[in-house]
């Protein structure tokens, strides 16, 4: 197969934590939103935001109700994609329609804001440009919402810290694909020792990078994070925040 510069992009992808401290530019910023929005959405709902951020301060905040990622405050500009119901809500009123909000709605909305981050971030690395997701924007929705200004029924899924990579770190490898690619129907292989040669296999990438971790190097975290509540109050919050979940 000849090579193919997209594909090339997304096999070659890592996430960037360490930026120079050199601007991205309106030019170069404004052709990776474009190229974001051309993104797949469903129905033609277009259900989501994308805030642009720049100022230290916002990012300041930012980044200590993520958890204090600094990357988020160095970056030359951070973005954060929104499942947005606000607009909708808006044009059913034209029509004299109450919008009817609920789960579907929601999922709607989400994946919406996940599929436009993917593609900016694609374009963004065609580019030249290093980003990493931050999924901490969900630690704290209202003070995220409160601070950027959100309406009502609008919240982020998730940021992105963007800019020129300083770093790039070495390849994380993924779960063998025996474990995620299915043919025609749901694979039923026990996943347990293709799981445990993952584990051996991150724990030599990372021993590679002088990083100590567990033996498990990958089924260790993940078993420990799920044992407890993730983000145990977050479907509370986003009904608060006009989400029917």
């Amino acid at each position: 197969m000849k090579s193919q510069p997209t594909l090339e992009t997304q096999l070659n992808h890592v996430s960037i934590r360490s930026f120079k401290d050199e601007p991205v530019s309106e030019d170069m910023l404004g052709d990776i939103l474009a190229a974001a929005r051309r993104a797949p959405t469903s129905s033609n709902m277009q259900a989501y935001s994308i805030m642009v951020i720049r100022d230290p301060q916002t990012k300041s905040r930012l980044a200590e109700l993520a958890g204090g990622q600094s990357h988020i405050e160095k970056c030359p500009v951070f973005l954060a994609f929104c499942a947005d119901l606000a607009r909708l809500e808006q044009t059913c009123e034209i029509h004299d329609v109450k919008m009817n909000n609920n789960l579907e709605s929601f999922v709607i909305a989400t994946v919406d804001a996940s599929l436009v981050g993917m593609s900016a971030q694609t374009g963004a690395e065609s580019l030249g440009l290093g980003a990493v997701m931050v999924g901490g924007m969900r630690n704290h929705p209202e003070k995220v919402a409160a601070l950027l200004d959100l309406p009502p029924s609008v919240y982020v899924v998730y940021g992105m810290s963007l800019g020129w990579p300083e770093k790039v770190p070495a390849q994380k490898p993924r779960l063998p694909e025996e474990l995620v690619i299915h043919h025609e129907k749901y694979t039923s292989i026990d996943p347990k020792p293709l799981i445990q040669q993952y584990d051996d296999q991150l724990e030599q990438h990372y021993e590679s990078l002088g990083i100590n971790q567990d033996k498990a190097a990958w089924s260790g975290p993940v078993s420990r994070s799920l044992s407890r509540p993730l983000r145990a109050s977050l479907k509370e919050t986003l009904m608060r925040m006009g989400f029917h979940v």
